[in-house]
């Protein structure tokens, strides 16, 4: 690493961290007041209120990242040019895209940082902190404390496999009073009714098991066996506690409406999908849902890098200007990527656009206008 590119982080880094600071500190004593009432009527203590405040930090944390990278790069790149710094080192045969190197490498750190809190800190701490919430008074609405889910469908349509459960347990996984169907290949349908079933070794232990044989739906039932089967072992059937519990919450989603934001962690869509291959086609408003959000939690963490390549061309300009000019047309753009993200989302969750370009576009385009800009830049 070059002396000019230590020099550069080190004078990015102490403005990221004051930026970044400052805007936590704001939102998480803005969301502590606002919810004040509330977590009082919960009969929360005063650890404990700061206990769900931090837990609720992570996603905070997820939203102010990028504006803090931008307002973080303008005031770096603002004060190297407004003391002519730039313009020596590009005297000096430094292109302006290698001096600006130090700030891709913190843009795309911070893209690898918030698809980790997205994906692995966020869903962990918000659980914690609705499970926390509940702790001393439960609410009508609320869920229960071990999340128990009652009168459960769901369909395996990889496999063909319709479950229907009386009652879904999470903790250990367990199933009460199951009744199965699937197609074999032959013509006749197979049923099975168990008592009880519970998830050991990667495989499903159904209890006090009664199996049947149906021509087609509508016919009657006809026993496979004499006897019920007190334990019966099912290593072929591949569906998992989590892809149940992924199950339970996108179908509660979707029957809902659901929100027009990618909010559901990516392992919790694959394994949606992995159960329902045929959402892939597009064909269906659901699918063109599940898979908009999909590729939307992809391409959200690279908005940290567009607000870089967005930041450098009004930041970078050499000549005595005020940070304010290029604070607001940079913000000005932002907001313009932020409009033109809520409108791609939506078109491709009412599938007038494919998932994956209603997801990307933004970045695309905005990531492009950035790269003009700077090109521009003299």
């Amino acid at each position: 690493m070059r002396l000019h590119d230590r020099y550069l982080f080190r004078e990015f880094l102490a403005p990221l961290a004051f930026c970044l600071g400052g805007l936590m500190i704001l939102v998480v004593a803005s969301d502590a007041f606002t919810r004040l009432g509330e977590l009082q009527e919960r009969k929360l203590h005063g650890w404990e209120i700061v206990a769900y405040l931090a837990m609720d930090a992570p996603a905070f944390l997820v939203q102010v990242l990028p504006f803090a990278l931008l307002v973080a790069v303008l005031a770096a790149l603002t004060q190297h040019a407004k003391h002519n710094e730039i313009t020596a080192l590009r005297a000096a045969g430094v292109s302006l895209w290698r001096l600006c190197l130090p700030y891709f490498i913190v843009g795309l750190a911070a893209t690898a940082g918030m698809f980790w809190l997205n994906e692995s800190m966020v869903p962990r701490c918000t659980a914690a902190a609705e499970s926390l919430l509940h702790r001393h008074v439960q609410k009508e609405g609320d869920r229960t404390a071990d999340s128990r889910q009652r009168n459960l469908t769901f369909y395996n349509g990889a496999a063909h496999r319709l479950w229907s459960v009386g009652e879904y347990r999470p903790n250990p996984p367990e199933l009460i009073r199951i009744t199965l169907s699937w197609p074999p290949t032959n013509s006749y349908l197979l049923r099975l009714d168990a008592e009880s079933a519970r998830f050991t070794n990667d495989v499903w232990v159904f209890h006090n098991v009664h199996e049947y044989s149906q021509a087609n739906l509508h016919a009657s039932l006809v026993p496979l066996r004499l006897a019920d089967t007190n334990e019966l072992v099912l290593p072929d059937f591949t569906e998992t506690p989590r892809q149940i519990a992924s199950e339970v919450k996108l179908a509660q989603l979707i029957s809902k409406g659901g929100s027009r934001s990618a909010d559901i962690p990516l392992a919790d869509l694959n394994e949606y999908l992995k159960l329902h291959p045929n959402l892939r086609s597009g064909t269906d408003p659901n699918g063109n849902r599940l898979l908009t959000k999909f590729y939307g939690r992809l391409a959200a963490p690279f908005t940290c890098l567009v607000v870089v390549l967005i930041a450098i061309p009004f930041g970078a300009p050499a000549g005595r200007r005020n940070l304010f000019f290029g604070v607001a047309g940079s913000i000005f753009i932002c907001f313009a990527y932020y409009v033109v993200q809520s409108t791609s989302m939506a078109f491709g969750m009412d599938g007038l656009l494919p998932g994956w370009l209603a997801a990307w576009l933004p970045n695309i385009l905005f990531g492009g206008l950035g790269v003009w800009l700077t090109t521009r830049v003299r």
